[in-house]
């Protein structure tokens, strides 16, 4: 009886209780976030999080902003370095750029429930390396451990029957498996000075971006290949380490150095499956000319420039590298250019601001993971 009136109660509701954090975890989700904005500045992260400290009273008494800044180096997040000319000089530590990228990941990726370190699905079925639980006829070239051996014996029964029972080819069935193939990306990152223009930080949400991506990839996909290039004058690779200490520089837009650069790391990969996604805010305004001299026009689109990067965008469709450009501007002049672009390529574009933009490169490099049989 009692048990009768229990299940009777129905669901029982309570008020949401945030989960607690400590004084230390509260103050350093804000200071992996300062950090990112002043590309690895500790002193002046540590700053901005004094004038925060001061406005909204976040550390009292018992846990001060000294105490915090004790704590990061005893739990080896910073580190304290003496310069040639005798001042200490702090740093961050490896320890924090990994807890950066994983910041970015949780911010940009955080509704994707975490998966085995597996490869990415194909829509293709035969010889691979996941069961999908369903079975076939046996193809020549099948491996022979694919080989149900019970309902092949069972088939055989029902073809041949027990009297004069005999297996042949055509009672052989395998457990269907998909292919997992294996991606080599190139992610290449404008560094422009129109990145901060305009009063508007374009370029930390591209560093989120592109630390989640290879946060992404070395935990979920640790077979897959990522290289990181930026471009500016000039187009030059960059480490994962790099990423939060990146900033923009007095540079114009040269995407034909970033898309030959990003080709020719793409080349030296022996992966089949090979993208480039390209993230940029403005029009191509740049190009390194054959004696070292610069051709440079930010005056609207100049043909000169644009004629390049659409042959750069063909002769990577003939190595059959997609493109996936991630265009952070609204004008319409520049969507022309990108669209013209695409079409050269094949390859995907978006027009975004800055939200949304890590949920569709994840949504993207998902898609792009899948082997193109041709």
């Amino acid at each position: 009886m009692k048990n009768n009136t229990y299940s009777r109660m129905g669901f029982q509701f309570s008020p949401f209780q945030e989960e607690k954090k400590t004084p230390f975890e509260t103050l350093f989700e804000i200071f992996k976030e300062l950090i990112t904005h002043t590309s690895g500045d500790i002193d002046e992260a540590l700053d901005w999080l004094n004038t925060l400290d001061e406005k909204y009273k976040i550390t009292n008494e018992n846990y001060t902003l000294d105490d915090f800044i004790e704590d990061l180096k005893k739990r080896g997040y910073i580190k304290e370095e003496i310069e040639p000319d005798g001042k200490g000089k702090k740093s961050i530590t490896a320890k924090t750029e990994r807890a950066i990228r994983k910041n970015a990941l949780n911010q940009i990726f955080g509704k994707l429930k975490k998966n085995g370190s597996g490869n990415h699905k194909t829509k293709q079925s035969g010889v691979g390396d996941e069961q999908t639980g369903e079975l076939r006829n046996f193809q020549f070239g099948d491996a022979v451990d694919k080989i149900s051996m019970t309902e092949s014996l069972k088939n055989a029964q029902i073809n041949h029957g027990f009297g004069d029972f005999k297996l042949t080819e055509n009672d052989l069935v395998v457990e269907d498996s998909h292919h997992k193939s294996q991606m080599s990306t190139v992610l290449m990152i404008d560094i422009s000075h129109s990145m901060i223009l305009y009063g508007e930080d374009r370029i930390t949400p591209a560093k989120k971006v592109a630390m989640a991506l290879a946060e992404l990839i070395t935990t979920r996909y640790p077979k897959d290949t990522l290289d990181i290039i930026v471009f500016g004058n000039d187009a030059w690779p960059i480490k994962v380490k790099d990423l939060p200490y990146l900033n923009v520089g007095p540079y114009h837009t040269n995407t034909v150095a970033g898309l030959e650069l990003a080709m020719d790391i793409l080349r030296r990969k022996r992966n089949t499956n090979k993208t480039i996604f390209m993230i940029t805010d403005g029009k191509p305004s740049c190009l390194r000319m054959p004696d070292g001299t610069y051709y440079k026009n930010s005056n609207g689109l100049d043909k000169f420039i644009t004629e390049k990067c659409y042959n750069m965008a063909a002769y990577a469709r003939k190595l059959h590298i997609p493109i996936t450009t991630f265009m952070i501007a609204q004008d319409p002049y520049l969507q022309q250019f990108v669209e013209k672009f695409t079409d050269s390529n094949k390859g995907k574009a978006f027009y975004t601001g800055l939200q949304g933009l890590g949920e569709m490169i994840f949504h993207d490099y998902e898609t792009n993971r899948k082997k193109r049989m041709r």
